[in-house]
């Protein structure tokens, strides 16, 4: 993702400062978030553990690979056409999710035409792609095949906005009416992270593992989770809404009514928050508020899109759906 500003003095120790930070801290985001380790303990952990600094340092070369593509890709195509831009700003997020919220760059300039606009938008998601799927495949190579209980799917979704709404209500019922919980519902359970499958993770852990017989599943490798956050970047990029980069494509191809587009894909976005799961609200908030379903106008619009670009816009939508997933994170109780 891009955004378009003023030119500001070159400040390339900045960049260089967030890398390191956004390093430092993908490493101890992996620790507390994939190896249970305290906040306070992660240092320690860290260089006492080789088993686990080993998978921390696979996991955050991944990452950081992955989305460092995906920025250089806008960086270099806008160059090619002449735009003036920023190199990619990093922003880490220590001992939290996976330690950052992804890397930015900013154009200094507008955009010549709309074929220009297909190529800086299109550049980012494709080249994570070519990136995270040759990790995402060698990850699953190496990773181990487990017995794990079949998870269902439920609808709507167990973390969904109507099941949630629907305990609140039971609970204030229960509040009201002084009717105290089982002790089935009292006791503690242990609860597994699982992570959604995407029609290429599907496809890649076929190819590298084989099919998987019932009550089977794969232990993933480090690399594979971070393979797995470049596949969910890229499906939330390439969402033709505003700015993003999928939105900078629909401008491309419909013009305005591309902002009817940003508004469909916003109403899917809710009924995956009411019925799938309640996470793609943050989602819907970012696109519908802070993004918006305005697109500027490129300085030549009379020049037409050419068949290579409406290719790639076409593979674009392919990579989008080959990323959906409904569900991208969800907590099971065992």
């Amino acid at each position: 993702m891009e955004n378009v500003t003023a030119r500001p003095a070159s400040r390339l120790w900045l960049h260089l400062l967030l890398f390191v930070l956004t390093v430092g801290a993908t490493l101890s985001a992996y620790l507390v978030s994939f190896g249970n380790v305290l906040p306070w303990q992660v240092l320690t952990v860290f260089f006492s553990n080789l088993q686990m600094r080993g998978d921390a340092i696979a996991f955050s070369l991944a990452l950081l690979a992955i989305l460092g593509s995906h920025e250089m890709g806008h960086y270099v195509l806008a160059r090619i056409h002449k735009v003036e831009t920023s190199l990619p700003y990093f922003i880490p997020l220590p001992c939290i999710g996976v330690g950052t919220l992804g890397a930015v760059i900013r154009l200094r300039g507008r955009i010549p035409d709309r074929n220009a606009l297909v190529d800086i938008g299109a550049a980012g998601p494709l080249a994570g792609l070519v990136v995270a799927l040759p990790i995402l495949f060698w990850g699953l190579g190496h990773s181990q095949v487990v017995d794990s209980p079949a998870v269902q799917a439920a609808f709507p979704g167990e973390n969904s906005l109507w099941v949630l709404l629907r305990e609140l209500f039971s609970w204030l019922m229960a509040k009201l009416t002084h009717s105290m919980p089982g002790p089935e519902a009292l006791a503690v359970h242990q609860s597994q992270l699982v992570f959604g499958d995407s029609l290429l993770m599907k496809g890649l852990t076929w190819l590298a593992v084989g099919p998987l017989p019932e009550g089977k599943d794969v232990l993933i490798h480090p690399v594979v989770i971070a393979a797995w956050f470049g596949l969910l970047v890229t499906l939330l990029n390439l969402l033709p809404v505003g700015q993003l980069d999928g939105g900078h494509l629909a401008f491309a191809v419909f013009g305005a009514r591309a902002r009817w587009v940003g508004k469909g894909v916003a109403a899917v976005l809710f009924l995956l928050m009411l019925f799938a799961t309640a996470s793609w609200g943050v989602w819907l908030v970012v696109t519908s508020k802070l993004v918006g379903f305005g697109h500027p106008e490129v300085l030549e619009p009379g020049v037409p899109l050419s068949r290579g670009r409406k290719w790639i816009c076409a593979l674009c939508l392919l990579a989008l759906i080959g990323c959906a997933m409904p569900i991208p994170l969800r907590e099971v109780l065992s």
